[in-house]
């Protein structure tokens, strides 16, 4: 028996070493998937397909049709606009898109292959457009150039123009008609149109986002000469995902994403989705009782609709039927489901998938209640199959101030599930109205699993504030935006180490954005942590609120403005605690980052620098808050980050 125990042990270990670790490299040539849409007909289904190409300094964005019946799929263009989505023509013969760094229009024909461009004039620059009832005809919102001699701080002249374009589907080279619509006095971010009561119907948005009543969803009517504009929603929350109701062609749908004011109309809510009757007004919540985050959806013709609810660390599929209140959980993998959608009449399902050890994969499916026997379409990240992944659980434990559980996802090092005293690496998430989930998704923001790869246990704490724990959870966050979270992370660690997986010596911290918010904050507050990256986060809140383009969180974390609550933003600011900091800290930031600006890394480096405290910052040029502009910044970000992890963490040499 001794002898087979061996053995089998044995092969284990073989099998387990069969595959290599992720390299550095590898980790960066990831390919994701932003989009995906059925024809009208349900003979192709459209994608849009992301990864960098570094000799170029850029990322590829291609465009595929996929045909449903034969398996294949045509590139579209290697240059599609990141944020623009593509539209179908009402039957699907022809796919309305526009590219990257191209202010022109274009048209591809399914039938022909062809790729024409409709050009709108110099000074026009789209921001959006739909197709009306007919083939030959759709409304494109504009942005229009204007010279300035001055550049303007408070940007109150943001305008869209909607304008009506009609062509010639026998002659696609033909000149086209244009028709001035409307000048509507702010940005569009979406617009849809619905045929049965022929309406435009958008959402506003603003650049520098101060107040949440900016974010609305308007009409217009196109049977009224005047084009009068109608407000439809008056809420504090910003609404987006705007879609056509298949079964009432007189309801579109719509999610919200709640922030509330000082006015305290209203409560900060998780995802949240909605319809609304465009002849009576009428609106409703759909799923009123699932108490996660709704982050997508895709409507059926029989009324059914899908929905994708973060609960936890899952993202998982579940369906609102016509005549129910309550949704019902479809049981497919464990992991994240994204980008959902339905065809139109046969009810086919595509969807985007990842998991801790399974990458990113466009997935077909027939049968709602089949998902287990989904096939991918895509192959792009196979590589990573290939690979002996870290392998990610669920851990929980509680604050001991207020008994409130919290959890967050543990990565281990490659062939060290589950052991003891390791090094730990706390990564804390952005928003923070977000969460860390079940998903594989590399790049320089989400690069923990890369970190494990290097012997760290790395801990992604979901701290208050975050998503898929219910309302009340989130909202426990106001007041105390940094104090609350970082006593959940504290008692994380403690929990780890009372656990014996962390050495309390080899303690690490670092986040991006919020979660360089909260980086800041924790170093101030203990001595514990032998190294600390921070990423674009924010040192004195009150002239973060005054400079960073969406003042309206930081108003709805704090409950107020600088001049109401000045005690609350003194004592939440890491500013003024920077006499206690001891731990070298890694800075980056983007050069021209409006978010977070960068102005905030700047004050943080020199103080620290002042202090005597070993300090670095990284800033990437023509970069903002995201770092997606040059695909090797984001390397070199996480190049960087390792590095002073090694030299400053106690890290054992591999």
């Amino acid at each position: 028996m001794k002898i087979y125990y061996l053995l089998f042990n044995f092969y284990h270990v073989l099998f387990c070493f069969s595959n290599p670790t992720v390299t550095f490299d590898e980790f960066f040539d990831y390919t994701t998937y932003p989009f995906l849409s059925f024809s009208s007909n349900d003979e192709y289904l459209l994608f849009h397909s992301r990864y960098p190409l570094w000799n170029n300094n850029s990322y590829s964005h291609n465009l595929w049709i996929y045909n449903i019946e034969n398996k294949q799929k045509i590139l579209i263009t290697e240059n599609l606009h990141p944020s623009i989505k593509p539209k179908w023509s009402p039957t699907g013969n022809y796919i309305a898109l526009t590219l990257n760094n191209d202010q022109n229009l274009y048209l591809y024909s399914v039938q022909s292959n062809e790729l024409v461009s409709i050009r709108i004039g110099n000074e026009t620059i789209p921001l959006g457009f739909t197709w009306s009832k007919y083939d030959f005809s759709f409304y494109l919102v504009a942005l229009t150039n204007k010279e300035k001699n001055v550049i303007e701080f408070q940007i109150n002249d943001e305008i869209s123009t909607i304008f009506e374009i009609n062509f010639d589907r026998n002659q696609l080279f033909a000149p086209i008609n244009i028709n001035f619509i409307k000048n509507i006095s702010f940005l569009i971010n979406e617009i849809i149109y619905v045929p049965s009561v022929d309406q435009l119907v958008f959402t506003s948005v603003r650049i520098i986002m101060e107040n949440i009543e900016d974010f609305e969803i308007y009409s217009i009517n196109l049977q009224n000469s005047s084009f009068l504009l109608v407000k439809l929603t008056n809420n504090e929350a910003i609404e987006e995902d705007l879609q056509l109701s298949i079964d009432d062609s007189n309801e579109i749908l719509f999610r919200t994403l709640s922030l509330c004011s000082t006015k305290k109309q209203f409560n900060d809510t998780q995802g949240r989705l909605y319809s609304m009757n465009l002849i009576n007004g009428n609106m409703k919540q759909i799923g009123k009782h699932f108490s996660g985050n709704i982050i997508g959806y895709a409507n059926q013709f029989n009324g059914n609709i899908l929905i994708l609810g973060q609960l936890g660390t899952q993202v998982h599929i579940y369906t609102k039927q016509l005549l129910k209140e309550d949704l019902i959980h479809h049981h497919g993998w464990n992991g994240t489901y994204e980008s959902i959608v339905i065809s139109n009449k046969k009810n086919l399902i595509a969807f985007v998938h990842s998991s801790f050890n399974k990458p990113m994969e466009i997935y077909f499916i027939d049968n709602i209640d089949e998902l287990n026997l989904a096939k991918s379409i895509t192959n792009n990240n196979q590589l990573f199959i290939q690979r002996n992944l870290p392998q990610g659980i669920v851990y929980t434990w509680t604050n001991q101030d207020d008994n409130q559980t919290i959890e967050g996802i543990l990565h281990y090092p490659p062939d060290k599930f589950q052991s003891k005293n390791l090094p730990l690496l706390v990564l804390i998430h952005g928003g923070p109205y977000y969460a860390s989930v079940n998903h594989l998704n590399y790049n320089g923001g989400y690069w923990a699993p890369l970190a494990a790869t290097q012997g760290w246990l790395v801990l992604e704490p979901n701290y208050r504030g975050s998503t898929g724990y219910g309302d009340e959870f989130l909202n426990q966050i106001r007041h105390r935006p940094l104090s609350l979270p970082g006593n959940d992370i504290l008692f994380g660690i403690d929990n780890l180490i009372r656990d014996g997986l962390v050495d309390s010596k080899r303690l690490a911290v670092g986040g991006y954005s919020y979660g360089g918010f909260l980086t800041n904050w924790l170093i101030t507050q203990t001595q514990r942590f032998n190294v600390a990256l921070s990423g674009s986060g924010a040192i004195d809140l009150s002239s973060t609120w005054g400079m960073l383009d969406m003042p309206v969180l930081i108003e709805n974390l704090f409950g107020g403005f600088p001049w109401n609550v000045p005690d609350l933003y003194k004592n939440e600011s890491p500013i003024y605690y920077l006499d206690k900091v001891r731990t070298p800290t890694h800075i980056v930031t983007g050069e021209i980052d409006t978010r977070v600006p960068s102005s905030q890394s700047y004050i943080f480096e020199r103080a620290l620098y002042s202090r005597g405290i070993p300090v670095q910052l990284i800033t990437f040029p023509n970069e903002g808050h995201a770092l997606n502009n040059n695909p090797w910044h984001q390397k070199i970000k996480v190049r960087e980050e390792l590095k002073w992890l090694h030299k400053y963490g106690n890290q054992i040499s591999q």
